[in-house]
């Protein structure tokens, strides 16, 4: 199959920095930018090294490869596109990613969480950022309660269209960080252990 390819995107930092991304054309397809990549792992510079992350929406897999470049022990990319899924697998094994896993499914969708990739729970950090057009954030936020995809201590980070409405969210989700930039409004969360 031939993966028609839009542009790249560079790992800002860590071992595999300055290496390019190849980008796939795809619907919604929207890679993280530089500029909120580098404000989202400043947030997170003393969360990465040694965690297990979740992409759920990895589309270039911008975020996720960022992630185990800087240090993340496993990295589960979760995608539905084929094109997009083909592109994130050519791009592990041209930088040689080992530290990544790619899962070819929908975040929404039980059958996902059946890989063994995503049936052993616990991830430090989930990264939430469909395609805004879809409007897939709450019902990402449900999925990832439901299935206890979260580590005692875990971070969420929620990338969504600045004019969205307010989510419903885990009371045990506090918000750490929130910045808007662009169109573009960041959040990070932190789960807080309730007993």
């Amino acid at each position: 199959m031939s993966i028609k390819q839009r542009g790249d995107v560079r790992i800002i930092s860590g071992s595999k920095r300055g290496s390019k991304i190849r980008v796939t054309e795809a619907p919604g397809l929207r890679p993280t930018g530089d500029r909120i990549r580098e404000m989202l792992f400043a947030w997170l510079q003393d969360s990465i090294v040694g965690c297990r992350c979740l992409d759920m929406y990895a589309g270039s897999g911008a975020l996720g490869f960022e992630a185990a470049s800087r240090g993340a022990e496993q990295v589960v990319l979760l995608e539905k596109n084929r094109a997009a899924v083909g592109m994130l697998r050519e791009n592990a094994q041209r930088v040689n990613f080992e530290n990544v896993e790619i899962v070819a499914g929908d975040a929404t969708l039980p059958a996902a969480y059946r890989s063994p990739a995503l049936s052993d729970a616990g991830f430090d950090l989930v990264f939430i950022d469909p395609p805004f057009a879809e409007n897939l954030h709450q019902a990402s936020i449900d999925v990832v309660e439901h299935h206890q995809l979260l580590s005692a201590s875990a971070h969420v980070y929620v990338e969504i269209d600045k004019s969205h409405e307010t989510l419903d969210l885990p009371g045990h989700w506090q918000l750490h960080r929130d910045k808007v930039a662009g169109q573009v409004r960041a959040q990070l969360y932190r789960v807080i252990a309730t007993d």
